[in-house]
Parts: C-alpha cells; structure tokens; sequence
C-alpha cells in the first residue's frame, strides 16, 4: 500500500518478540521496544517479561505521526530494571525502515527480523495501520530523572560490556567498569539510582573476576549486598539483586571453595526461586545448573553439620529440591545425616524419627533399577535399627532386617559395597538373635560375617571391622549357646582387629571394651585373674578414649562393671562388688543412650544387688521405674505402653520385689511408695492426663486453664495416633504426640513451682497414699520371690508390717491353680452340692493370709466390727478370692466362726492412687440418673444368649428410687455406639451382659454388644468425672492382666478409670439364672425404704455385703464370691 503520508497517523500494534538474545549475556529485568523518529526516542513499549524461550509479549499499542520524517527506526533493548531506567538499556536488535514498508502489509501481523546477535536473528510481531483521528498521539515518554550526561555514560557502559564478553577484550572491560563508576560518583547513596549504578559497576567487574581479569571479588560482592539492601521486599527488582549476589557468591565459591558462600547462597535462592514465575527466563536461569542446581550440588558436599545452623541449611537445599527436583533424594539424605548427627550428640529422639521419615521419602524416589536405591535402604535400615535400641519396638528391627536384605540383593558378588551390606545385615541378625534367640539368625550371621572377611583380605581399610563384626557374632553365640571353641577364636579376631587400630582410630574404644567382654567371659570359665585384669585395664582404656557426653561410653561402662561383677564372684573381694555397682549406676543414667537399653542395666542391677545383699538395691530399683516411666510417656496409646511395658516381661515382679526389699531394710513408706509407682505406671501415665484440678484453679487459674487444654491435646493426639495404618503417618503423629508431651511437661514443671504444688503429678509420696485410708485401712498384699507381706496403711500414722511366714510365692502361685480348678469344677456342680473344694482352698486362705491381717486391725489399730476395708492385692495374691477367706469352724455353742466378710466390709482397689483420685473426683456430684444397659442376644459367633438379661433389667428397673431419672438401653439399641452413649450419660449404670477378659491382651477385654464390642481402650477414652456407680453382672470384669498382673488392667478398674468411683464387678464365669438374686438383694440393701431417693454410691461395698450374706441359702458359694465392689 502506498500513499501521501501527509497529515497522516498510524497506529503501530507491538504484538511480541523472539530470538531476543542479550549480547552482554546479562540477565535483563524486561525487554522494551522503542519507536525513534529523527534520531529522536518518540515512544517506548511497557517492559516486557523475557520467557525462559527467550520470548517477549508487549500487546502495546502507540499512534503515530508520519508527517516528520518519511523513515524511522525502531529498537528492541534490554531493561535492567523493571521500574524506573538508569539510561536506555543495551541495544539486543534493531532496524530502520520507512513508514510506507511498514504499511505494505495491511491489516495481517508481520514479523520483522534485525541484524543476528548471538548467532540468532530478533525479531518483532508487528501491525500497523492508518488511522484518521488520534486520541493519544506518539504516547507520552515519561520524564527522565536522569541527566543526560548519566544516561550516556550508562549506555556507553552497556555497549562496552557487551563488547567485552563478546571479545574478551579487557580494554572494552576497563572502559566499562570506568563509564559504571562514573556514574555511581554522580550518585551518592540518597539517589535514586543509587541501587542501580552499584549493580551496573557490580556486574562488569563479576564479568572480569569470571575471565580472570579482575581479581577483587570482594569489593564485587559488597556491591551487590549494597544494591540488595535498597531493594526492600516486594521491591520489583529484588528478585534480580538476589540473583545477581548469588551468582558472585558462586563464582567465588567455584574458585576458592568457601563454605560460608555457598551457604549464604543457599538462602538467597531460598527466597529468589517463589519470586520468580514459572516460564520466565529468569527462573529457567536461577533454578539451572549454574544456579540453583549449583548450589544445591555445592550444599550436598559440605561436611555433615549437626548444629541447628547446619541443620538449618539443609532444611534450606531440600526446601530447593522441590518433589520431582533430581537432586530431592540426595538432599533428603544430607538432611537426614545431619539429623543423625544432632541425634548422636543429644538423644533427641524426635531427630531420628524425622530423618526415618526423611529416608522413606527418599526410598521412594528411588525405584527399583534406581542407582542409589540401595545406599538409601541401607540408611532407613540402619536408623530403624538405631531407633528399635533406643524404643525396642519389634516392628523397628523386622523392618530393618527386611530393607538390609534388599539391600544385599541390590549388591551381588562383585558389588564394591557388597562386603558393606554383608557387615550391616549380619549384624541386625545378631540382634535379633540375642532378643528372641532362634539359632538360624546367629548362624546366618556368622556365615555373612565370614564371606564379608573373604572380601577384606590384608590390607582392605575394612579389614579391621569385619574382624571385630565376626568376633562379636562368635561371642554371642557361645554366651546363648555354650559353643566353646568359639569364645578363643573371638578373642584372636578382636585381637588381630585391635592391631589394626592405632591409638587415634576413631573407633578402637568399640574393639577395646568388646575384647574386654571376651576376655571376662574366658575369665568366668578359666578363673585366670590375667584375663580379668585385661578386660578391666582395656574397659578403662576405652572410657579414656571417649568424652563424657559420647553414647559409647554407655557400652564402656557395662562391660566395665561385667568384669568387676565377674571377678567379685570369684575372688569374693567387696572393691569389686561396690566398683560393678558404680558402672551400673553409670550406665543405667547415661543419658545419651536409649531407654530400654539403660532399663535393662537397671534391672541387671537390681538382681545383682539382691543377690549379692548390696545396699544399692533399693536405688537400683528406684532407678527402673524411673527409667521405665520415661520409655512409656513416649508411647502414644495405651496399647503401645502395654507392649513396651511388657517387652520387660522378664521384670514384671519388680514392683512387689522393690517392696519386699523396702521391708527388709524396714522401710515401709518407702516400700508403699515403690511398689505404688512400679504396679500402676499404665494408668498413672493415662491418669496424669485426668487429674482433678480444682486445687490448681484456685491458684493460679490461667496455669491450670493451660494445663488442661494441653491434656486433652496430648489424649487427642494419643487417640489419632493409635487409628493411624500407614507407619510413616503413624510415626509422624508420634512425633507430633512427643512434641506436645514436652509442651505439657514444661507447664507441669511449671505447676510444680507453685507453692504447695512441688510434687504435683510426680509418683505420690506416702502421706498422699495415705488419704486412700481416710474412710478405713488399705491393706497391700505383696508377693515377691524373696518374701510375702501385707502392709496396713491406716487413717493416720506408720504403716503397719504384717510378715506372712507361713506362705510362700510358690504357695500362692499353687493356690491360684487350685482355685481355678475348684471353681471349674463347682460350676459343673448341682447348686445343692458342698462345695468342699473350695471351702479348704478358702481355710487356707483365712489361716495363712488373712487371719494375720485380722489379728493386727482388731488388736493392734483396734477397727471396730463391721467397718470398711480396702484390699490392694499384688501379683499371685490378684487371682486369689481373698474377701471369701473363711475358717469354716464352729464354735463350742455351735455357732459358726466368723469370716472376713462377716468380721468387715470388704472393697478392692487396684491402687492405692486410683482410690484417692475415686475420692477427690466425689466432690464433683450431680443430680444422679441410672441407665439399665443389657444384651442378652449378642451377635452370631458372640456367645450364648443370656435369657435372664431382660427379666434382670425389668427388676433392676423396679428396685431404683422412683425419684431417680431412669432409662434402659437394651435389644436392638444396645450397640456399642448406644452403650457408650448410655455411659457417658448417666451416673449411675447397671450392665448386664456377657464380659470377655483377653488375657493376651487387656486393653481388648470387652462387653459384648449386638453389633461390635465395648473394649477396654473405648472405656479408658471416656471421660465421665460426674458418673459415681456401676453394677457389671458380666464375667470376668475384675480379673487382672497375665502378662503385667501388678498392672491391674482389666473391666472394672477401666470404669473406675474413667470416672466411676463405685463399681462391683465380677472374677469369674457368672450364672445369669442365679445372679439376679444376688443382684435383687444388693438393689434392696442400696436403696432401702427407710431411705426412699437417696442414692449414695459410698453404701455399695455394705449392700453387696448384705446380699451375699442374704441370698446363702439360694445361691452356691462360688457365685456368691464371684462379686467383689472396688472404689469408695
């Protein structure tokens, strides 16, 4: 199209640009287009977003004038900054032509190419077209607030550099630098372009440090840090001053190797990378490799940091190493070392769970056929390993032993880490062989062993652990199994091991202790005294080699006081003994080692102390339950306490035999408060969490609001925790139910500073226990190896020691069997039989146990007939009916001898500390309500159907106070869902039902339901403080736990738990068709005539006294005993 280009206006549309290379290489802010008319600037573009394509879209729009020239030029430049311009930029491409070429192309978009720079030709998408008015003719150019003399002399700098780096002349480079610097005089630091003439210097001579022609970098980078600090956040060029320090920091890393830069540089990318959008060119540079893919590299070669600064900067490159980043598993795994590290160092171990969690990200990223697969399954395993020492969860070491197996197939013969893998998996064997003992294990490790020496012969750097790896294997192996020859052959490996080591080896303190515990072992054998006087020498040799804070010295001081424990059995000399007691006390409070490994040091202790009459053994048991309190507050559920409690299986009758030793050192408070601490730990540890606080409130009511709040915070992070399936989630929430644990300590310890609150939650004293004997004596039965005792703790004043001489735990134990049978076999009994089985089990009874007993509260605390008391039964004494003892005599005038029901009111309680928490909780009363609850149709498979429930219900119904709300919850709506309803509801509850106590595990134990049980665990999650009485016509509601039978964890005491502070429950199988009568006549005593409405649940005990005296003559005597009251 030609024409007149008089009065003549065009409108020119900048569509876009490509190819657009920057000649310095410089990392523009944008690029802009710029119409120049008569060598004259008549109009600029926005400034447009360079795409990582090297692709700008501008969509500007300007009208122009063709009257002043007939040709123009037009120049696309790159913009430094993405607001206001220091000068015009540099020059990427540009173009003159004239306004009838530009019109030839009518209505369509056209692209128009420039000269090449950098081997490509930039080009713009054009439209252009005439129009006949103007509303916005040649857009206005905003004012510049720079002197032309500035904007020059920044120009003329952007062409030199661009000259220099194309040329690599340094006389373009010096020239540069001397146009930059003049400009940066002309602008002190109040300029507003200040910032940017600092940059413009920065950068040329970063380019001359790059090509080694200039050598300060220093000045270089205080450039920058000067240009960064003016750009504030949110600044729009913030995002390229960031970028431009980093890359300084990098060059001078990549040239001197300083840590401190690459570190810095880590941050800066930490916050550059979210400011640069996805697409640009920016970000394709920053996130590249010689961006962030270098500094994450430069971070992954740092020597592992275990300071919270270290650890920092590694939480920093994973936070770069987004999900999907190559680099993201190796990231993970110098995170996860760190961690490990900090771990070593402190114990922490939230540490350790987080780099498992860390490792299992990391074994994911790497699929089978993945190249690092194994070094990152080989680093999970060996931190389950680690965490199943410090916690002893089985599940830790089986997973273990199962990603150290993949490992070792990823490494087949020839595999330079094979000998690695072969040492790593032998080993978890040999643990898993000294825990459970199944010889295959130790067999198999032992052949590993001796292929992995195979593969370090003379001279591998290996060598020596391998040695040491094997001997240990031997040695275990001739401790379980008594494999003599290989206890010599051990000693010789370790030996050869130890030679390999110099004095400066970081690991010969580990050779010199585990040749110290072969050579003890010999010395047990042999009695050679040279052999005990190594191992001693060399245990000494290794703590001297340690600092005090290692976690090996731990190890030093268990086979330190192995060999004086060993020699002092031989040679008899009491040094020896008090030395092996001291490295026990050391061991067992070393704090940088695991719990349970320091429990086991600590029961060692106590059964060396017994054995060998040293005074330590009451400190020694002290120290268990400590201990032992401790590894349970780390588990989140009381399922998970009971498992770790009984992976101690073999300490279980600690608690009676702490008491026993108490009472042999006539220490009877102390004896109470041991053998308190040491049987209830699973409900104190759940109980602490519901502790009555009124006290508190009144004190200091913030402190106690705070409290609270955290404790239903810890149960409701317990309760998650236990429903989680997947173990990476589950590990998570217990890290999370840790970490709130420590917030809920911190504001316990912060209790205890108040005055009158310093023992607030800690194992009750005996003057705390004694407010469990405010309404009658507690009588605490203690069965242990070394003795049987009761102690009577009465309203006021000492305990009262009551030795049980003529029986023995062996007697007790052989009684518990007879009772069962005596009572099988009388369920199989016509009701009319004697039951003669079971009258000489209950003589025995009353003459061995409970006469003793008798005799001091009537002669001793003089307790008048018919007052309450309260029996707490231990270990073998828990399955023993000792409320039925009975002489079964007749006197001189044919009357009958009195029994122990007859002569007092007999309750139970679990502990002593569940009856004071039953007394304290009676302060909170409300208008009482009953519920009826009764299934007596459970679901298929879910036992036989009790046909007296409904009629027991109806009369239960009939015998409550006509006052008292009532309701009943039975067929079809006696779920599990409407029985804990009906629970939570209601004060008052009778359940009539079938009971279910799972011996194997308590916390399972149940009442049957039409649809899913009522367990344990369910009961324990309720918290009912208003609910005061329960009537459990169910079997088995108050039988213990025979894994942890001090641990009283059954139906019944998970009521009174809860929040019922009277219940009665059942020890055995109950016959419905007999027991409503007892239950008739217990509602008849509770809820007497003479005392229409009132329902006091403190005259449980006395009702259920009077029943079963009143219903003698219609029902047999083992369902008579079969009820027993527990609580107030």
């Amino acid at each position: 199209m030609s024409g007149s280009s008089e009065s003549r206006y065009i409108r020119l549309n900048v569509i876009s640009g490509k190819n657009l290379k920057v000649p310095s290489q410089r990392i523009p802010a944008g690029i802009y287009v710029s119409i120049n008319v008569d060598s004259q600037k008549r109009w600029k573009s926005i400034i447009g977003v360079l795409s990582s394509e090297e692709f700008v879209v501008w969509a500007d729009t300007v009208v122009l004038s063709s009257d002043a020239s007939p040709v123009f030029s037009v120049e696309i430049r790159a913009s430094y900054e993405a607001d206001r311009m220091l000068g015009s930029g540099e020059v990427i491409g540009g173009l003159q032509m004239s306004w009838d070429e530009l019109l030839d192309h009518g209505d369509e978009a056209f692209d128009l190419s420039s000269p090449p720079v950098c081997g490509v030709h930039p080009s713009l998408t054009l439209k252009a077209a005439v129009v006949q008015a103007c509303d916005d003719q040649e857009g206005a150019l905003s004012d510049s607030l720079v002197d032309c003399e500035m904007t020059r002399q920044t120009d003329a700098g952007h062409a030199r550099s661009a000259k220099y780096v194309a040329s690599e002349t340094v006389s373009h480079l010096n020239a540069a630098v001397e146009h930059f610097q003049f400009v940066l005089d002309q602008c002190p630091v109040s300029h507003p372009y200040h910032a940017e003439a600092l940059t413009n210097l920065a950068w040329a001579r970063l380019e001359g440090y790059i090509r080694n022609d200039l050598q300060d970098i220093d000045t270089t980078i205080s450039l920058f840090r000067d240009a960064l600090a003016l750009r504030p956040q949110h600044h729009p060029d913030r995002p390229l001053s960031l970028y431009n320090l980093s890359r300084a920091l990098n060059w001078r890393h990549s040239k001197k190797s300083t840590a401190a830069d690459i570190r810095e540089s880590a941050q800066l990318y930490l916050e550059l990378l979210p400011l640069c959008p996805e697409g640009t060119y920016l970000r394709s540079i920053a996130s590249g490799k010689n961006g962030a893919d270098y500094v994450i590299a430069g971070c992954n070669n740092l020597p592992t940091d275990a300071s919270d600064e270290g650890i920092c900067l590694r939480r920093v490159v994973l936070d770069l190493c987004l999900v999907g980043h190559q680099r993201r598993p190796r990231a993970l795994d110098g995170l996860s070392r760190a961690l490990l590290s900090r771990f070593t160092q402190s114990g922490n171990i939230d540490d350790l769970d987080e780099r498992i969690q860390f490792l299992r990200e990391a074994v994911s990223l790497c699929p089978e056929g993945h190249t690092d697969r194994d070094v990152y399954l080989n680093n999970l395993a060996y931190s389950l390993i680690i965490r199943f020492n410090h916690q002893g969860n089985p599940n830790d070491l089986d997973e273990g032993i199962s990603l150290h197996e993949e490992a070792l197939r990823l490494r087949p013969v020839g595999h330079e880490s094979r000998a690695f893998s072969l040492g790593n998996l032998g080993g978890v064997l040999v643990t898993r062989f000294t825990k459970r003992g199944v010889r295959d294990d130790i067999t198999r490790a032992i052949s590993l062993y001796r292929e992995a020496l195979t593969l370090c012969p003379p001279g591998h750097p290996s060598r020596d652990i391998t040695l040491n790896n094997l001997a240990l294997a031997l040695k275990t192996r001739y401790k379980k199994l008594d494999v003599s020859e290989d206890l010599n052959e051990a000693i010789d490996l370790y030996r050869e091991s130890l030679r390999l080591k110099g004095l400066d080896h970081p690991g010969r303190h580990v050779t010199l202790r585990n040749l110290s515990s072969v050579l003890c072992s010999r010395f047990t054998h042999t009695r050679k005294n040279e052999d005990a006087e190594e191992a001693i020498d060399l245990c000494q040799q290794s703590l001297a080699a340690l600092p005090s804070l290692h976690p090996s010295r731990y190890f030093s001081f268990m086979r330190l006081q192995e060999a004086y424990l060993s020699r002092y059995r031989v040679q008899l000399n009491p040094a020896d003994l008090s030395l092996a007691v001291e490295n026990f006390r050391l061991a067992s409070r070393h704090r940088t080692q695991g719990f349970p490994e320091r429990i086991i040091q600590a029961y060692n202790w106590t059964i060396a102390a017994e054995q060998h009459g040293h005074v330590s053994a009451l400190e020694a048991y002290t120290t268990f339950f400590e201990l032992l309190d401790a590894h349970l507050a780390t588990r989140s559920s009381a399922t998970s306490r009971r498992e770790a409690a009984a992976t101690f299986h073999y300490a279980r009758t600690l608690p009676v035999d702490a008491a026993s030793c108490a009472i042999r050192c006539h220490k009877l408070r102390h004896a109470l408060e041991l053998v308190e601490q040491g049987r209830g730990q699973q409900w104190s540890l759940a109980s602490r969490l519901k502790t009555p606080v009124e006290d508190l409130e009144s004190a200091n009511a913030t402190l106690a609001h705070d409290y609270l709040e955290l404790s239903k915070r810890v149960v409701n992070a317990a309760q998650s925790s236990a429903t989680i399936p997947d173990r990476a989630a589950a590990e998570r929430a217990a890290t999370e139910y840790r970490r709130l644990t420590r917030r809920w300590e911190a504001a316990v310890d912060e209790i205890r500073n108040l005055k009158d609150f310093s023992r607030f939650l800690l194992p009750p004293a005996y003057k705390d226990l004694q407010a469990a004997a405010r309404h009658g004596p507690v009588i605490i039965l203690i069965a242990s190896e070394y003795s049987c005792d009761a102690i009577i703790v009465p309203t006021s004043g000492d305990p009262h020691h009551v030795p049980l001489m003529s029986i023995s735990l062996v007697d007790l134990n052989n009684l518990k069997e007879r009772f069962t049978g005596a009572i099988r076999n009388a369920s199989r009994m016509n009701p009319t039989q004697p039951r003669n089985d079971l009258i000489v089990l209950l003589r025995i009874v009353w003459n061995e146990i409970m006469l003793p007993v008798v005799n001091v509260l009537e002669n001793v605390l003089k307790l008048k007939r018919r007052s309450r008391i309260w029996l707490c039964p231990t270990a073998a004494f828990t399955s023993i009916p000792l409320h039925a003892a009975n002489p079964f005599l007749t006197k001189a005038d044919r009357s009958k001898e009195p029994c122990l029901e007859d002569i007092y009111v007999c309750s139970y309680t679990p502990t002593l500390s569940a009856l004071v928490r039953s007394r304290q909780l009676m302060k909170k009363r409300v208008t009482p309500s009953f519920v009826t609850i009764g299934q007596g149709q459970p679901g298929a498979g879910k036992g036989k159907a009790l046909l007296a429930v409904d009629s027991e219900l109806e009369l239960v119904h009939k015998l409550v106070p006509a006052a008292a709300s009532h309701n009943t919850t039975s067929g079809d709506a006696a779920t599990r869902a409407g029985a804990l309803k009906a629970l939570e509801e209601n004060t008052w509850v009778h359940l009539a039902c079938h009971g279910k106590q799972d011996p194997e595990q308590p916390y399972h134990s149940h009442f049957v339901m039409r649809d899913e049980h009522v367990t344990l665990l369910d009961i324990m999650d309720r918290d009912i403080p208003h609910a005061e009485f329960a009537f459990l016509s169910a079997c088995h509601t108050a039988v213990g736990d025979k894994e942890t039978p001090d641990e009283v964890i059954h139906l019944a005491a998970g009521l009174q738990f809860s929040g019922f502070k009277s219940v009665v429950g059942t020890l055995w199988e109950v016959d419905d068709s007999v027991a409503k009568h007892v239950v008739e006549a217990f509602y008849r005593y509770m809820f007497h005539p003479k005392e229409a409405g009132v329902m006091d649940c403190t005259k449980a005990a006395w009702a259920l006294n009077c029943a079963t005296h009143s219903v003698k003559t219609k029902v047999p005597l083992e369902q008579r005993m079969v009820f027993v009251h527990i609580g107030v």
